[in-house]
């Protein structure tokens, strides 16, 4: 007689992974999905995902290469990391081959193979992005958090730098920094870029420069901190968000060439997990990468809708009384209801997850909590990711405006409106609860 057999108990799983949630941008789009199919009506401000379609250029690329099915080098497409390195030499003046690039299914997961091969600290200055520490924390990396101040515009100082690095000089390190901002849509000048790649050179610290949203910095006019640094300096880069294509999967790491050991190793790592990137998919992307005319004036259009959205939504908010930094990339903000802190403690909102739990079940608007971006959860903070609007039909709208015609509360009201109504919401419900 066969015993019945109810499953294995979970103390089998890795201590690593044992207690990590699914990645907090991932979980919130599947709960909105789970209300709208019970009737809810749903305002999707947690994943950060663009709402614009992919350029008709690279879509046209892609359908051209539909029938590509062999397997491709680990490393990449050849063509494609030729062209990756030219970009990286014309727009950064640094000395870049084929051979320094990487492509992968996502940065996501080059940034995970980065921290399995190279055995150092992981420095998170946050808030910051959901999905870096969870994964130091699975490959059993120790996670220092430098913790910023919305006076400093959420950004890493120099000083906080060179006083980690004091603590034990010559400990292997990498610092990410995130620019455009991913929660708050603040960045660096060059100024200060220069200042914490003076220190990172003199402490040989690895600078992980996720550049992912460089594209959407709303004035075209981001700097990178690689020719500032480029010896010790990865750049991180892809098509999800400035190319409208998360779900094409493919991001790119670009390594100096003093650390071609760490990306043969990354390179060895990923010819025995994922093998190669989706074969269409780097075809289209060399496309991408080309840019020219078209893919020029699709940016162009793209910075003009967030920039004009990012400045009436702040606006909005800080009129209901929160704080909140201008953004200057991205299509994130990241308001304080501390203004509000006695209200929202009458209503028994002491936490950052308390205060997005009850506004999602009061008014159907769905954000993240600060503490998942690693802020003390007693501080009431949040983060707006203002994409849930028809981005196809804005990017057609904005097109018929002319070049110096304001992208003002009239255009986003109308072509705008879940985000703009999302943000009213917000600011009605905090100034009435409790």
């Amino acid at each position: 007689m066969a015993r019945r057999f109810d499953g294995f108990p979970d103390v089998q799983l890795n201590l690593n992974v044992r207690g990590v949630p699914r990645s907090a941008t991932l979980a919130i789009n599947e709960r909105c999905a789970t209300m709208e199919r019970e009737g809810r009506t749903v305002y999707r401000l947690g994943l950060g995902q663009s709402p614009f379609p992919v350029p008709v250029p690279v879509v046209e690329a892609l359908r051209r290469n539909a029938h590509q099915k062999d397997y491709l080098p680990v490393q990449g497409l050849g063509e494609l990391r030729e062209t990756i390195a030219g970009q990286h030499r014309d727009e950064f003046g640094v000395d870049c081959e084929a051979d320094d690039v990487l492509v992968g299914p996502g940065s996501k997961e080059l940034m995970f193979l980065l921290q399995l091969v190279y055995y150092g600290d992981l420095v998170i200055p946050t808030p910051a992005w959901v999905s870096y520490a969870p994964q130091a924390r699975i490959i059993g990396r120790h996670v220092h958090l430098l913790t910023t101040r919305p006076d400093n515009g959420w950004r890493l100082s120099p000083d906080q730098l060179r006083m980690l690095c004091a603590l034990d000089p010559g400990r292997p390190r990498i610092v990410v920094l995130n620019y455009p901002s991913n929660p708050t849509g603040g960045t660096y000048s060059e100024t200060e870029l220069e200042a914490l790649a003076e220190v990172a050179a003199a402490n040989r610290v690895v600078l992980l420069s996720d550049e992912i949203y460089g594209r959407l910095h709303h004035d075209g006019e981001h700097r990178s901190i690689v020719p500032l640094y480029p010896q010790g300096t990865i750049f991180s880069g892809g098509l999800s968000k400035w190319c409208g294509a998360g779900g094409w999967r493919l991001g790119v790491f670009v390594l100096p060439r003093q650390m071609r050991w760490l990306l043969d190793a990354m390179a060895a790592a990923a010819s025995e997990t994922f093998t190669s990137t989706s074969a269409p998919i780097q075809y289209a992307a060399v496309r991408a990468f080309e840019g020219g005319p078209a893919i020029d004036a699709y940016l162009v259009q793209c910075r003009r809708i967030l920039k004009g959205l990012g400045a009436v939504l702040t606006r909005r908010l800080r009129a209901g009384g929160l704080d909140v930094l201008d953004p200057e990339g991205a299509f994130y903000l990241f308001p304080d209801f501390g203004p509000h802190l006695d209200r929202l403690k009458a209503a028994g909102i002491t936490t950052s997850d308390a205060l997005c739990e009850r506004l999602l079940a009061d008014t159907g608007v769905a954000i993240l909590p600060g503490s998942q971006f690693g802020r003390p959860p007693e501080e009431l903070v949040a983060r707006i990711a203002y994409v849930n609007f028809d981005g196809e039909a804005a990017l057609s709208a904005v097109r018929d405006l002319s070049d110096d015609a304001p992208v003002d509360d009239a255009f986003l009201t109308r072509w705008c409106a879940p985000t703009v109504e999302a943000i009213d919401r917000i600011v009605g419900w905090v100034e009435g609860v409790g």
